[in-house]
């Protein structure tokens, strides 16, 4: 009886070929030819899954988002039952920091998707993430709840904070790329810019420990 093939789970392994050929190599330089040898089957394989390489780079950025996704869920889940909203809101920023060569990888790839979707018309066609403004809007509201339960600066407004924190989260994660600063640096600016917005003194990190706001 032959072997029942899974399709997800076949493109699946070449998504994930796509990501590592990639984060050696730079999006850009990577073809079809080159997941296909990674990925260890034809490229009439890959090419009977993915028809152009534009829709296996955006097969791949799914793939990529996904497993991001699960590092920050694997972050909250060690944080405990009830992490609250600053953990949460640490937790999705350090994720995106290339601290490791998982989020390395993760910082690399996406912003290059960002690039190549700019000027690769293709690419471009096709929706860049299902949610562009869902990282955002998370923020967002993590911090209005936080607000509401008297744990961060009422004053503040939640959606520039948010914005803020995203756009800085991604700039320093480039500058540790390059060798410009450590994750031990970018980490401490993250958290010194959101000890500004949480107020409340005391404030549990992912990591378990117990961080107090200076008064100094």
């Amino acid at each position: 009886m032959p072997k029942r093939v899974d399709h997800e789970e076949r493109r699946t392994q070449i998504a994930e070929a796509l990501i590592q050929v990639a984060g050696r190599r730079g999006l850009h330089a990577v073809g079809m030819r080159d997941v296909a040898a990674e990925a260890g089957v034809s490229l009439r394989l890959v090419q009977y899954y993915f028809e152009t390489k534009e829709k296996l780079l955006f097969y791949g950025l799914q793939h990529l988002t996904d497993r991001f996704t699960a590092r920050v869920g694997a972050r909250l889940a060690a944080a405990g039952p009830d992490p609250g909203q600053r953990v949460t809101i640490e937790a999705l920023l350090l994720a995106s920091l290339p601290t490791d060569q998982e989020s390395r990888t993760f910082h690399l790839l996406y912003s290059s998707y960002s690039i190549l979707s700019v000027t690769d018309g293709a690419l471009a066609a096709q929706p860049f993430i299902d949610n562009p403004d869902a990282a955002e809007n998370a923020l967002t509201g993590l911090i209005e709840g936080a607000q509401a339960a008297g744990l961060a600066d009422p004053g503040a407004d939640a959606r520039t904070e948010a914005i803020s924190l995203l756009a800085m989260t991604a700039t320093m994660g480039t500058s540790i790329l390059v060798g410009q600063r450590s994750p031990e640096s970018a980490i401490a600016v993250l958290r010194h810019h959101l000890d500004r917005i949480f107020t409340a003194g005391g404030h549990t990190t992912p990591d378990g420990g117990q961080r107090t706001r200076s008064t100094s």
